[in-house]
């Protein structure tokens, strides 16, 4: 069967494809993708181009159905709805890669999992402990998830950190203590206090240079900085003197560093409502409208996105 997909062309930008989907294989589940959630990779790829050193695949935070059940595979029926899949309207995948969504009133484009699995492996490589002060840099939609996570923990401070007044103002709607934009005319005198708090972790998920750097001036010494933000390239740098001199520990908490199959726990997180994906999903696009929606994304034409999902809604 032929269905609609996203090719990332050369050079940067998108457009749609059409692509052939056969019946599922031995230990497959074919997916009838309902939605799929628009990651941080993609738009970097949409900028880069599909020929870029680390282009992402065509969609990986899919939500859909099961339309069919490889031989051998069990615990699935057909109508189910599951995690996995990509932009594509049809997709195989492994039985072992698609997870089972429990019975909930949350629309498709409110159970985009994968990258609430990704905030659970965060979690569980943030090393916070019961009345430990955190700062989060970086409020975006990986940001304010994980600050989510991590209000539960029993922080005795729980410090957002950003450039976007609106994302602040979420952040202390979703649990942090305290917010302040490091665009601000006064934050250097901000970040001096920070760094004379005793910040035990800080969870850097800026993806940018500038947020490693600001981690490394705030975080106490023997402190920890969760390095979850993706620096996307071949370098970045560090001084390598302060790093020691404060015997700061870093940890990469990047989804190849798992401790454990972060699906299971994602999906209760979301039906336990511990995190919600409601006030942060602020565009929601047929995927024929997918080229054109990046273009605005990429070049700052769209007013308070945090994140975006495809449909293949009439």
């Amino acid at each position: 069967m032929k269905v609609t997909n996203i090719r990332y062309t050369e050079g940067g930008g998108a457009e749609l494809v059409d692509v052939d989907v056969g019946d599922p294989g031995p230990g497959e589940v074919q997916i009838e993708v309902a939605a799929c959630g628009i990651c941080s990779w993609d738009l970097q790829t949409f900028r880069a181009g599909g020929d870029s050193a680390y282009a992402a695949p065509p969609g990986h935070e899919g939500i859909g159905y099961v339309a069919q059940v490889g031989a051998g595979v069990r615990g699935f029926d057909v109508g189910q709805r599951v995690a996995g899949g990509g932009f594509a309207r049809l997709r195989n995948a492994p039985a072992s890669r698609v997870y089972p969504i429990p019975d909930s009133d949350l629309p498709d484009h409110h159970w985009i999992v994968e990258p609430v699995s990704c905030v659970v492996t965060g979690m569980d490589l943030s090393g916070l402990r019961a009345g430990e002060r955190l700062a989060m840099v970086g409020c975006g939609f990986m940001g304010l998830m994980m600050l989510q996570g991590l209000a539960g923990f029993g922080a005795d401070q729980l410090i957002a950190l950003d450039v976007d007044d609106a994302r602040l103002r979420l952040a202390s709607e979703l649990g942090a203590t305290e917010t302040h934009n490091v665009a601000s005319a006064d934050f250097e005198d901000v970040k001096a206090d920070l760094a004379g708090r005793g910040i035990d972790v800080v969870v850097d998920t800026s993806g940018a240079q500038s947020g490693l750097d600001l981690a490394t001036d705030i975080v106490r010494r023997a402190g920890r900085i969760n390095l979850f933000g993706w620096i996307k390239g071949t370098s970045a740098s560090f001084n390598p003197s302060t790093w020691h001199g404060k015997g700061i520990t870093i940890v990469n908490s990047s989804p190849g560093a798992q401790v454990r199959d972060p699906f299971p726990p994602a999906i209760r997180l979301i039906e336990k409502g511990i995190i919600r994906l409601e006030p942060l999903v602020t565009h929601v696009v047929p995927i024929r409208e997918y080229p054109d929606f990046m273009t605005e994304v990429t070049t700052g034409k769209v007013d308070g996105y945090i994140k975006g999902v495809v449909t293949h809604a009439p």
